[in-house]
């Protein structure tokens, strides 16, 4: 089983428990069927960090108050903060089959998140390489929703990207983003090297990681 299999998988909610055929079956085929129907796309930008408190930090125009983003840009001065999606064709994908197939839907979510998740490791990495040039290392992937970090902010970090235009991302009234299968993210640069910078706090057991999301 690849890496993307087990991340989709662990979010069907199997753990440990064994995965039958069927699902394995229903899973591979989900995802060639993303693979020809996502538009990825992506943008990101860097901006200053200030801080006003441990807790209160300015990044560009962004005014945060959060304990834990405070806690894991801690001694950054600057942060790239970015927009990605999969595209609208996974939203009609899954309209298509909420009318006839529900758990092929639930494989697509599953895997749609998956597929997220993996193209975001793999732009990171180009990032990690560009900003390791300039003597710079990222920080833990830190999105609005972890923690006390307010999904509110999501509608000044699509202005200040202007992903609208740039990669066709929008949001709700209820500060959901659409297409569904899209994120927005800081990423703290830091002069110091942090190891775990792009696999997510879930995946650890160090609960007492200066850098973890949620205390």
């Amino acid at each position: 089983m690849d890496a993307r299999t087990k991340e989709a998988v662990r979010y069907l909610g199997y753990g440990n428990h064994a995965v039958d055929d069927s699902t394995l079956a229903l899973v591979a085929s989900s995802f060639e069927e993303l693979e020809r129907t996502t538009g990825r796309r992506i943008i990101y930008r860097i901006f200053d960090v200030s801080f006003k408190d441990s807790d209160h930090l300015e990044i560009g125009k962004l005014d945060i108050v959060s304990k834990n983003l405070g806690k894991n840009l801690k001694g950054c001065q600057s942060a790239v903060v970015l927009g990605a999606t999969l595209g609208a064709g996974v939203d009609m994908l899954l309209r298509k089959y909420a009318l006839t197939d529900m758990a092929r839907v639930v494989a697509l979510q599953a895997c749609a998140a998956a597929f997220l998740e993996e193209y975001l490791d793999e732009y990171q990495e180009k990032i990690r390489k560009e900003m390791k040039e300039q003597g710079l290392y990222l920080r833990p992937r830190f999105s609005p929703g972890y923690g006390d970090f307010s999904i509110e902010h999501q509608e000044m970090i699509l202005r200040m990207l202007d992903t609208a235009k740039t990669i066709g991302l929008t949001m709700t009234d209820s500060s959901m983003l659409t297409p569904t299968k899209s994120v927005t993210a800081i990423i703290g640069l830091s002069k110091n090297n942090v190891p775990c910078h792009t696999k997510g706090c879930e995946s650890c057991n160090k609960t007492d990681c200066t850098y973890r999301r949620n205390p």
